[in-house]
């Protein structure tokens, strides 16, 4: 397998004032294609911070993060803006959809953007996957947190992307939920052969990814290699 993410020696700072705070420091990893990882740790550790820079949300201080062989930090902001609208998939822990579109516009989103045409369909039979059938003409407002969650998911993998992010997905969701939305989001990730990282305080969400990366204080502790999943 290709490796699709690669991390090298990246650093991020932040200052304010005179004040200088270092939230990763030479962090270094690969995630080959169709792999599954988790970065965990405690609050303020960097793990989002982690995953902003892997999505190329924003660049490294130092070092370099390349994505399907991009050079992030040497692209611009549209053109990084491009990289992840061909490449990459996200789903967060507020959900992110906007309350003025129904389900289905806003899981066409994405290949709107595009400017791809007749794209109802996909996005018809991606929330029938995670099922919604009956609610696509609802909005926002209208569905439940875990149902706002399946939306986002069926968002996230309508553009066929090579790499998806998620940012704490079962964090706003009960423990029953939680556990409908861990095996949707792994079960339609498989599927479509999608590498996975994922910022998580939930272990159990955790466990079911190839591999776990431990993160404090904006250093990797570990990287740990789970049990082959089937």
């Amino acid at each position: 397998m290709n490796v699709i993410l690669e991390v090298n020696k990246i650093s991020k700072t932040f200052r304010s004032g005179t004040n200088v705070l270092k939230v990763l420091d030479d962090v270094t990893f690969s995630i080959k294609e169709g792999e599954t990882m988790a970065i965990v740790g405690p609050s303020g550790s960097g793990k989002t911070t982690l995953l902003g820079l892997c999505a190329g949300l924003d660049v490294p201080t130092d070092g370099e993060v390349l994505l399907t062989d991009l050079k992030l930090n040497a692209l611009n902001e549209d053109d990084r803006a491009y990289v992840r609208n061909r490449h990459v998939g996200f789903v967060f822990q507020n959900f992110q959809l906007l309350p003025t579109l129904t389900a289905l516009e806003n899981v066409m989103i994405p290949l709107e953007l595009r400017g791809e045409k007749d794209i109802s369909n996909r996005a018809k039979k991606l929330l029938e996957r995670v099922g919604l059938g009956e609610r696509i003409g609802h909005y926002p407002s209208q569905l439940s947190g875990g149902e706002q969650q399946r939306v986002a998911i069926a968002r996230a993998f309508i553009s066929s992307p090579k790499i998806l992010f998620a940012d704490e997905p079962t964090g706003n969701l009960d423990d029953e939920t939680a556990t409908t939305i861990t095996n949707l989001l792994f079960n339609i990730n498989k599927e479509e052969n999608t590498t996975l990282v994922l910022v998580t305080h939930n272990m159990e969400l955790a466990n079911h990814t190839h591999r776990i990366l431990h993160i404090k204080g904006g250093k990797i502790e570990s990287d740990q290699q789970m049990e082959k999943k089937d």
